[in-house]
């Protein structure tokens, strides 16, 4: 009668397990959902500026440390998403578009200087 009971306890534990893995698929369904929901798509036109998202600035550089770095003129729109970037020196190098943002200042204040403001300057 033991061995029943420890068998039905088994089984039990094994469907609230099994319940609470489906709650959880559900769960993280929904959320990929509501996440996909609320991206917006960006829209990347020949000749716009933009900044590059620098991925692997990860170095203890600071906190106030942008990862932004730009501006580059957008060469050709790909089908797929991706963008050919050009930089100041005329390089033409090819990125996925989720990693680029639109440069908001007007073309006539880019700076291509390599201009660093630390904070005990001031």
């Amino acid at each position: 009668m033991k061995v029943e009971h420890k068998l039905n306890g088994l089984n039990e534990l094994d469907e609230f397990h099994l319940k609470e893995y489906e709650s959880s698929a559900i769960y993280k369904e929904n959320m990929k959902k509501y996440h996909h929901q609320n991206i917006e798509k960006q829209e990347f036109a020949t000749g716009d500026l933009v900044l590059l998202f620098n991925s692997r600035l990860r170095l203890f550089l600071g906190k106030l440390k942008s990862n932004w770095m730009g501006t580059f003129h957008i060469i050709l729109v790909f089908p797929h998403g991706s963008v050919e970037l050009e930089n100041k020196e005329g390089a033409k190098f090819t990125v996925n578009g989720q990693r680029n943002k639109i440069y908001l200042g007007h073309a006539e204040n880019v700076h291509y200087g390599d201009e660093a403001y630390h904070l005990d300057e001031f």
